[in-house]
Protein backbone atom coordinates (compact mmCIF):
# COMPACT_ATOMS: atom_id res chain seq x y z
CA UNK A 1 0.00 0.00 0.00
CA UNK A 2 1.29 3.25 -0.72
CA UNK A 3 1.94 5.50 2.34
CA UNK A 4 3.23 8.89 0.42
CA UNK A 5 1.62 11.78 1.96
CA UNK A 6 1.13 15.02 -0.38
CA UNK A 7 1.65 18.04 2.09
CA UNK A 8 2.64 21.71 0.60
CA UNK A 9 2.44 20.58 -2.85
CA UNK A 10 5.32 17.95 -2.44
CA UNK A 11 5.24 13.31 -2.01
CA UNK A 12 6.67 12.72 1.64
CA UNK A 13 7.66 9.14 2.55
CA UNK A 14 7.76 8.36 5.66
CA UNK A 15 9.50 6.85 8.13
CA UNK A 16 8.46 3.69 9.67
CA UNK A 17 8.29 2.16 12.94
CA UNK A 18 8.39 -1.85 12.70
CA UNK A 19 7.68 -4.34 15.20
CA UNK A 20 11.12 -5.82 15.27
CA UNK A 21 12.10 -1.86 16.76
CA UNK A 22 9.68 -2.26 19.99
CA UNK A 23 10.35 -5.79 21.30
CA UNK A 24 11.10 -5.11 23.78
CA UNK A 25 7.89 -2.91 25.00
CA UNK A 26 4.93 -5.26 23.91
CA UNK A 27 2.88 -7.24 26.83
CA UNK A 28 1.81 -10.11 24.49
CA UNK A 29 5.10 -11.90 25.10
CA UNK A 30 3.68 -15.02 23.68
CA UNK A 31 2.27 -13.88 20.38
CA UNK A 32 5.25 -11.77 20.00
CA UNK A 33 7.73 -14.84 19.38
CA UNK A 34 5.96 -16.20 15.99
CA UNK A 35 4.09 -12.85 14.89
CA UNK A 36 5.61 -11.48 11.59
CA UNK A 37 7.81 -8.24 11.27
CA UNK A 38 5.50 -5.75 10.29
CA UNK A 39 5.08 -1.77 9.93
CA UNK A 40 3.34 -0.51 12.67
CA UNK A 41 3.53 2.93 11.90
CA UNK A 42 4.32 5.85 9.58
CA UNK A 43 6.25 8.96 10.61
CA UNK A 44 6.25 11.86 7.97
CA UNK A 45 8.14 14.83 10.05
CA UNK A 46 9.96 18.15 9.23
CA UNK A 47 6.90 19.37 7.34
CA UNK A 48 5.71 22.77 6.25
CA UNK A 49 3.46 23.79 3.50
CA UNK A 50 5.45 26.65 1.47
CA UNK A 51 8.84 27.92 1.73
CA UNK A 52 8.06 30.47 3.94
CA UNK A 53 6.27 28.49 6.40
CA UNK A 54 9.45 26.72 6.69
CA UNK A 55 11.77 29.64 7.36
CA UNK A 56 9.28 30.44 10.24
CA UNK A 57 9.62 27.10 11.34
CA UNK A 58 12.77 27.18 11.31
CA UNK A 59 13.77 30.46 12.76
CA UNK A 60 12.02 29.75 15.77
CA UNK A 61 13.77 26.01 16.67
CA UNK A 62 10.20 24.18 15.63
CA UNK A 63 8.63 21.09 13.90
CA UNK A 64 5.92 19.87 12.34
CA UNK A 65 5.37 16.23 12.34
CA UNK A 66 2.38 13.79 11.19
CA UNK A 67 2.31 10.20 12.12
CA UNK A 68 -0.46 8.02 11.07
CA UNK A 69 -1.07 4.44 12.86
CA UNK A 70 -3.34 1.74 11.16
CA UNK A 71 -5.90 -0.11 13.31
CA UNK A 72 -4.54 -2.98 14.91
CA UNK A 73 -3.51 -5.42 17.32
CA UNK A 74 -0.15 -6.19 19.12
CA UNK A 75 -1.59 -9.79 20.41
CA UNK A 76 -4.04 -8.93 23.22
CA UNK A 77 -2.82 -5.22 23.35
CA UNK A 78 -3.74 -2.36 21.41
CA UNK A 79 -1.37 -1.04 18.34
CA UNK A 80 0.65 1.85 20.12
CA UNK A 81 4.09 3.54 19.59
CA UNK A 82 7.42 2.89 21.04
CA UNK A 83 7.35 5.86 24.04
CA UNK A 84 9.86 8.32 25.00
CA UNK A 85 10.94 11.01 27.05
CA UNK A 86 12.92 14.10 25.87
CA UNK A 87 15.94 15.66 27.49
CA UNK A 88 16.23 18.28 30.37
CA UNK A 89 16.93 21.84 28.97
CA UNK A 90 20.08 22.73 30.37
CA UNK A 91 19.82 22.56 33.67
CA UNK A 92 16.04 23.97 34.38
CA UNK A 93 14.67 20.61 35.79
CA UNK A 94 12.00 20.68 33.01
CA UNK A 95 12.11 18.42 29.84
CA UNK A 96 11.16 19.61 26.14
CA UNK A 97 6.95 19.16 25.79
CA UNK A 98 5.39 18.74 23.06
CA UNK A 99 1.77 19.23 21.62
CA UNK A 100 -0.53 16.50 19.70
CA UNK A 101 -3.37 17.18 17.11
CA UNK A 102 -5.84 14.11 16.46
CA UNK A 103 -6.29 14.61 12.40
CA UNK A 104 -8.46 11.23 12.21
CA UNK A 105 -9.44 8.60 14.31
CA UNK A 106 -9.14 8.22 17.98
CA UNK A 107 -6.07 8.16 20.65
CA UNK A 108 -5.51 7.41 24.04
CA UNK A 109 -2.27 9.15 25.21
CA UNK A 110 -0.45 7.51 28.02
CA UNK A 111 1.64 9.91 29.92
CA UNK A 112 4.06 9.09 33.00
CA UNK A 113 6.33 11.24 35.19
CA UNK A 114 9.33 9.61 36.90
CA UNK A 115 11.02 11.40 39.99
CA UNK A 116 14.57 9.66 41.01
CA UNK A 117 13.35 6.67 39.02
CA UNK A 118 10.61 6.17 40.31
CA UNK A 119 6.94 6.47 38.15
CA UNK A 120 5.18 8.99 40.49
CA UNK A 121 2.08 9.64 37.63
CA UNK A 122 0.54 8.16 34.77
CA UNK A 123 -2.66 9.59 32.87
CA UNK A 124 -4.67 9.07 30.35
CA UNK A 125 -5.96 10.94 27.89
CA UNK A 126 -9.03 10.30 24.59
CA UNK A 127 -8.73 12.64 22.21
CA UNK A 128 -10.85 12.43 19.04
CA UNK A 129 -10.82 14.49 15.69
CA UNK A 130 -9.80 18.22 16.36
CA UNK A 131 -8.49 17.65 20.09
CA UNK A 132 -5.09 18.82 21.37
CA UNK A 133 -2.95 17.55 23.82
CA UNK A 134 -0.21 18.58 25.44
CA UNK A 135 2.80 16.93 26.63
CA UNK A 136 3.88 18.82 29.58
CA UNK A 137 7.41 18.98 30.69
CA UNK A 138 8.79 15.63 32.26
CA UNK A 139 6.65 13.26 31.23
CA UNK A 140 7.24 10.23 28.69
CA UNK A 141 4.55 9.49 26.58
CA UNK A 142 3.09 6.51 24.45
CA UNK A 143 0.20 6.90 21.99
CA UNK A 144 -2.54 3.79 21.54
CA UNK A 145 -4.84 3.40 18.65
CA UNK A 146 -7.88 1.52 20.65
CA UNK A 147 -10.35 2.00 17.73
CA UNK A 148 -10.92 0.17 14.14
CA UNK A 149 -10.00 3.10 12.38
CA UNK A 150 -6.86 4.96 11.15
CA UNK A 151 -5.58 7.41 13.86
CA UNK A 152 -3.58 10.42 12.18
CA UNK A 153 -2.25 12.99 14.35
CA UNK A 154 0.07 15.50 13.80
CA UNK A 155 2.73 17.38 16.72
CA UNK A 156 4.52 20.34 17.10
CA UNK A 157 7.76 20.02 18.70
CA UNK A 158 10.98 21.78 19.39
CA UNK A 159 13.41 20.81 17.09
CA UNK A 160 16.29 21.06 19.46
CA UNK A 161 16.42 17.51 20.87
CA UNK A 162 16.26 13.50 20.06
CA UNK A 163 13.96 11.37 21.87
CA UNK A 164 14.97 9.07 24.04
CA UNK A 165 13.44 5.48 24.31
CA UNK A 166 15.53 3.28 26.50
CA UNK A 167 13.56 3.80 30.05
CA UNK A 168 10.72 2.39 28.41
CA UNK A 169 12.53 -0.58 26.78
CA UNK A 170 14.09 -0.91 30.01
CA UNK A 171 11.00 -1.40 32.06
CA UNK A 172 9.17 -3.61 29.32
CA UNK A 173 6.84 -0.93 28.01
CA UNK A 174 4.68 1.89 29.54
CA UNK A 175 3.61 1.81 33.66
CA UNK A 176 0.55 0.47 32.03
CA UNK A 177 -0.84 -1.81 28.71
CA UNK A 178 -4.01 -1.15 27.24
CA UNK A 179 -5.35 -4.66 25.87
CA UNK A 180 -8.51 -5.32 23.16
CA UNK A 181 -11.51 -3.84 24.92
CA UNK A 182 -9.71 -1.33 26.67
CA UNK A 183 -8.79 -3.08 29.64
CA UNK A 184 -5.94 -1.43 31.56
CA UNK A 185 -3.45 -3.98 33.07
CA UNK A 186 -0.20 -2.40 35.36
CA UNK A 187 2.91 -3.27 33.90
CA UNK A 188 4.70 -5.80 36.67
CA UNK A 189 8.15 -4.84 35.33
CA UNK A 190 8.07 -1.66 36.12
CA UNK A 191 8.80 -0.64 40.22
CA UNK A 192 5.50 1.50 40.88
CA UNK A 193 2.40 2.11 38.34
CA UNK A 194 0.28 4.65 40.44
CA UNK A 195 -3.25 4.80 39.49
CA UNK A 196 -4.42 5.97 36.49
CA UNK A 197 -5.94 9.39 36.18
CA UNK A 198 -8.17 9.96 32.91
CA UNK A 199 -7.89 13.62 31.89
CA UNK A 200 -9.67 15.73 29.45
CA UNK A 201 -7.45 17.18 26.29
CA UNK A 202 -5.81 20.39 26.39
CA UNK A 203 -8.14 22.37 23.96
CA UNK A 204 -6.88 25.68 25.46
CA UNK A 205 -7.64 28.90 23.91
CA UNK A 206 -4.71 30.62 25.46
CA UNK A 207 -2.29 29.19 23.42
CA UNK A 208 -4.44 29.16 20.26
CA UNK A 209 -6.02 26.05 20.01
CA UNK A 210 -9.55 26.17 18.61
CA UNK A 211 -11.42 22.96 18.30
CA UNK A 212 -12.71 23.40 14.29
CA UNK A 213 -9.21 24.59 13.80
CA UNK A 214 -5.99 22.71 12.71
CA UNK A 215 -2.77 23.71 14.61
CA UNK A 216 -0.75 23.37 11.62
CA UNK A 217 -2.20 27.30 11.32
CA UNK A 218 -0.26 28.15 14.13
CA UNK A 219 2.56 28.86 12.06
CA UNK A 220 0.98 32.76 11.24
CA UNK A 221 0.81 32.93 15.10
CA UNK A 222 3.81 31.05 16.07
CA UNK A 223 4.67 32.84 19.36
CA UNK A 224 1.97 30.73 21.04
CA UNK A 225 4.44 27.79 20.37
CA UNK A 226 6.62 29.22 22.81
CA UNK A 227 6.44 27.06 25.52
CA UNK A 228 8.13 23.97 23.34
CA UNK A 229 11.34 25.88 24.07
CA UNK A 230 10.77 27.87 27.25
CA UNK A 231 8.41 25.80 29.04
CA UNK A 232 9.94 27.27 32.20
CA UNK A 233 7.81 30.62 31.41
CA UNK A 234 4.68 28.71 31.35
CA UNK A 235 4.06 27.12 34.91
CA UNK A 236 0.07 28.40 34.63
CA UNK A 237 0.14 26.60 31.86
CA UNK A 238 1.28 23.19 33.00
CA UNK A 239 -0.93 23.51 36.25
CA UNK A 240 -4.07 23.81 34.07
CA UNK A 241 -3.25 20.91 31.82
CA UNK A 242 -2.85 18.40 34.57
CA UNK A 243 -5.13 19.70 36.81
CA UNK A 244 -7.52 17.48 38.78
CA UNK A 245 -10.49 19.74 37.23
CA UNK A 246 -9.94 18.12 33.86
CA UNK A 247 -10.03 14.56 35.31
CA UNK A 248 -13.20 12.18 33.84
CA UNK A 249 -14.32 8.61 34.31
CA UNK A 250 -12.33 6.15 32.39
CA UNK A 251 -13.34 6.27 28.28
CA UNK A 252 -15.79 3.86 27.38
CA UNK A 253 -14.94 1.99 24.55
Amino acid sequence: MDRTLEFGGKQIEPDVRRLSDMREVIYDIDWLKSAPDEILYYMYRDLAMSRQDRSIILDHGLRYDITVIPPGRLGSEYVKTAGHYHPEIGNTGMTYPEVYEVLHGTAHYLLQRCDEGRIVDVVLIEAHEGDKVIIPPNYGHVTINPSNKELKMANWVSRNFSSIYEPYKKCGGAAYFELAGGKMVRNGRCDHQPDLRYLKPSNIGKVGFAKGREMYGLVRDIEKLGYLNSPGEYQWLWDEVLSDKNRVNAPIL
